[in-house]
């Protein structure tokens, strides 16, 4: 059975232009005639007395210097502006952002593997290993696997990932102390920091 008769509309309704504010990005600031307020407080070095002006003062004072009216604290009573060259205040705040990025490194782990009876030549192998991941900067997870009944050596596990902590030392910082976890023991290193 067909539903109830809806009619369509006869005239198309037609949109508002969209607010220019609405598609900002949410780091862009209001610039002049962008600033709603009726008055604000400018600060800054350019400027004759800094204090609280008319809006179209400081448009005026702005478009003298040949520069943007920029508004840095919306939420202050007066709001707070500030002129400036706007666009190359932008190009810096990238600029910024992309050196913050670039400097945030990413941390990798590399996981080094033995069992509790792992032998003195592969201790020292292993040991190597570790140490150029360290001064590579990547954080190195030790871990002993305990097959079997080889869980009763767990004790002797530890003494072991001690020691790798110890014997790394000048390379790397212990994050942890050997945590046993089901048939696995592990202890996290970190770099050392350089100078």
């Amino acid at each position: 059975m067909p539903g109830p008769y809806r009619p369509k509309p006869t005239f198309k309704p037609r949109g508002r232009r969209p607010d220019p504010r609405a598609q900002k990005d949410e780091n862009e600031l209001n610039i002049n005639e962008q600033i709603l307020a009726s008055e604000v407080r400018l600060v800054g070095d350019n400027i004759p007395e800094q204090g609280i002006y008319p809006i179209h003062k400081a448009l005026a004072l702005a478009d003298e210097l040949e520069l943007d009216l920029v508004e840095i604290s919306a939420k202050a009573e007066p709001p707070v502006c500030k002129i400036m060259d706007y666009q190359k205040y932008l190009y810096q705040q990238k600029k910024k952002a992309k050196e913050m990025k670039q400097n945030a490194s990413k941390i990798v782990i590399k996981e080094i593997r033995f069992g509790p009876n792992t032998d003195e030549h592969d201790f020292q192998f292993k040991l190597k290993h570790a140490q150029e991941f360290l001064k590579e900067g990547s954080k190195v997870k030790a871990t002993i696997f305990f097959r079997g009944r080889s869980i009763m050596f767990a004790e002797q596990g530890e003494k072991q990932l001690l020691r790798f902590a110890v014997e790394l030392e000048e390379f790397g910082k212990a994050e942890n102390m050997p945590a046993l976890e089901g048939k696995r023991m592990s202890i996290m290193i970190a770099p050392n920091k350089k100078k």
